[in-house]
């Protein structure tokens, strides 16, 4: 599993770093959506849709959302979007803290409608700070924040994990797994600010910045994790040897994205 996990890593980082510094707006954003339509057949298998009339219902109707972000998208005020696309992850917290002993998000459709909370929202962050001025340097930012709290989680939880983080959503997980992924963004945090030799209080905003996102990148972790130990499934696919399916390797991304933009736009203007 490891062997697969790794080799799937090499080959999947440079292509996404690719994306980040070779592609325009145009075709990164096609291949955007690309990704989240891969996502949105395995969001249908996730919400319960199982027959193939129903994921390719599902599917269009995922596509007609998409299609719907790129003629609004110039017009929609950003702090709308991705606000209320965080007031849905602290909804999503108490979800998962709550968890099972929760409600909301038990039945195929509803589990349905979420996906369109979590896909599209992620959808307009990352096109958003592409067309951001120095946006191959903050995306590159916004990756590594995610990987190191992936890697960081996995390193410490292997040799230090003792204490269960959300043992009913996600039983691997551990608190020193969570405190290792957070020190990795914190020292990624110090790494851009040196890097961009900023003052005190940026430094301090983009180094509180990079633990956040890191956080978010834990909560969409677990929500995705409570969705799928509720539907019975380890993996959302296997199409990706080693890690599953498309949602199992941007689960992370599509919380932290909008949280990482909104305050991108809002405390770290260009």
């Amino acid at each position: 599993m490891f062997k697969a996990r790794f080799l799937t890593s090499i080959v999947l980082a440079p292509l996404a770093i690719y994306a980040v510094f070779g592609l325009s707006l145009l075709p990164f954003t096609l291949l955007l959506d690309l990704v989240l339509l891969l996502a949105a057949w395995e969001w249908a298998n996730l919400s319960g849709y199982q027959t193939l009339q129903q994921r390719l219902g599902y599917l269009l109707a995922v596509a007609a959302g998409l299609g719907g972000l790129h003629w609004l998208q110039p017009h929609l005020p950003l702090s709308l979007v991705l606000g209320s696309a965080l007031l849905f992850w602290l909804l999503a917290l108490v979800w998962v803290l709550r968890f099972p002993a929760t409600c909301g998000w038990r039945h195929a459709w509803q589990r349905a409608l979420i996906g369109f909370a979590v896909l599209l929202p992620c959808w307009f962050a990352l096109v958003q700070v592409k067309s951001h001025p120095q946006a191959e340097f903050w995306l590159l930012c916004l990756l590594l924040l995610v990987w190191g709290a992936d890697v960081g989680a996995y390193i410490a939880g292997k040799s230090l994990g003792r204490n269960k983080l959300a043992p009913k959503v996600s039983p691997g997980k551990t608190r020193e797994g969570l405190l290792g992924g957070l020190l990795t963004c914190f020292a990624v945090g110090v790494g851009f600010s040196i890097w961009l030799e900023l003052d005190l209080q940026a430094g301090v905003l983009l180094m509180l910045l990079a633990v956040c996102t890191g956080l978010m990148s834990v909560l969409g972790d677990l929500f995705e994790s409570m969705l799928k130990r509720e539907r019975g499934i380890k993996d959302s696919s296997r199409i990706l040897p080693g890690h599953g399916g498309i949602l199992d390797r941007i689960d992370s991304l599509t919380a932290a994205a909008p949280f990482f933009v909104l305050w991108l736009y809002c405390l770290l203007p260009a």
